[in-house]
């Protein structure tokens, strides 16, 4: 059963017209074509619902039943069924596609860069970004360590779109505000991509706080696409799919289950949050 959850529409201004985004939420199970049929209907009914933009989660594509499972399916950089789905989904629709994460292959044959990749609406990729900080955590029962099968990447990534600058970033990501702060020097950045597989436990504790912290900081918008609920493998996510103004409001937000969140990125409240606080014209360190 999907659901949908939309921000009302803010009036257009002076500027670039407002441009609207949409976040996918799924609950992926242990197969990568289901999973990419399932998401190839979202992104259908994103399109549909008007979305320009639109973001898929982590680890859309597979969440397996143990965590070297995703080595099984890491694709070549450039060759594979699920990068050709994401190319031919961005094409088919006219949008510009974040395809969350996909497993990509690196040296070490363990392990895989957890990627995402980004297209425009003619299918080309614009922009690769590898998941630079990689999870762990241990309280009771649950333990994760991403190093064991991924590969850090290096480099922050951004792109731009008609809505602006657009920066990239993966899940554990988002409790590194130094990340941001590079990507959104000079003031340059309209939106922060957030695809993400937050557990129930952190997201539950942290997840819409360090969002709204990282849109105020940052002064715009935050597009938070999470996988959200009981996984075949028996982990279960957070959820809470949303989109953030500059302002920290949460603009659309939908707590649990498959669906699709939309709202507009609007340049006259970007303008208009940093006229009345130029905090990022403050910046001493």
């Amino acid at each position: 059963m999907t659901a949908n959850a939309s921000a009302s529409t803010p009036s257009a201004a002076h500027g670039a017209p407002p441009f609207r985004v949409a976040a996918i939420q799924t609950v992926s199970g242990v197969s990568p074509e289901a999973n990419v049929a399932r998401a190839d209907a979202l992104i259908a009914q994103a399109a549909k619902g008007g979305a320009e933009l639109v973001l898929l989660p982590e680890y859309f594509c597979m969440m397996g039943l143990r965590e070297g499972d995703k080595v099984a399916i890491r694709e070549r950089d450039g060759d594979g069924p699920i990068q050709s789905f994401l190319a031919d989904a961005a094409r088919r629709h006219r949008i510009w596609l974040v395809g969350g994460t996909l497993p990509l292959w690196c040296e070490d044959e363990a392990r895989v860069y957890n990627t995402s990749l980004a297209y425009d609406p003619r299918g080309e990729r614009v922009a690769r970004y590898d998941k630079i900080h990689l999870f762990g955590f241990t309280r009771g029962s649950e333990s994760y360590d991403e190093s064991r099968t991924i590969l850090a990447g290096q480099t922050p990534v951004s792109f731009e779109a008609p809505c602006g600058r657009v920066a990239m970033s993966v899940c554990y990501d988002l409790r590194f505000p130094e990340l941001y702060r590079q990507l959104a020097a000079g003031g340059s950045t309209s939106l922060i991509l957030m695809p993400a597989a937050f557990t129930y436990t952190t997201g539950q504790a942290h997840w819409e706080i360090l969002l709204r912290a990282r849109a105020i900081e940052n002064q715009c918008y935050v597009l938070a696409a999470a996988q959200g609920g009981k996984h075949e493998n028996g982990r279960r996510t957070w959820g809470h799919s949303m989109l953030i103004d500059p302002w920290g409001e949460v603009m659309a937000v939908l707590p649990e289950g498959e669906g699709v969140v939309s709202g507009l990125i609007d340049p006259a409240r970007l303008d208009e949050v940093r006229q009345n606080l130029p905090a990022l014209r403050h910046r001493v360190l």
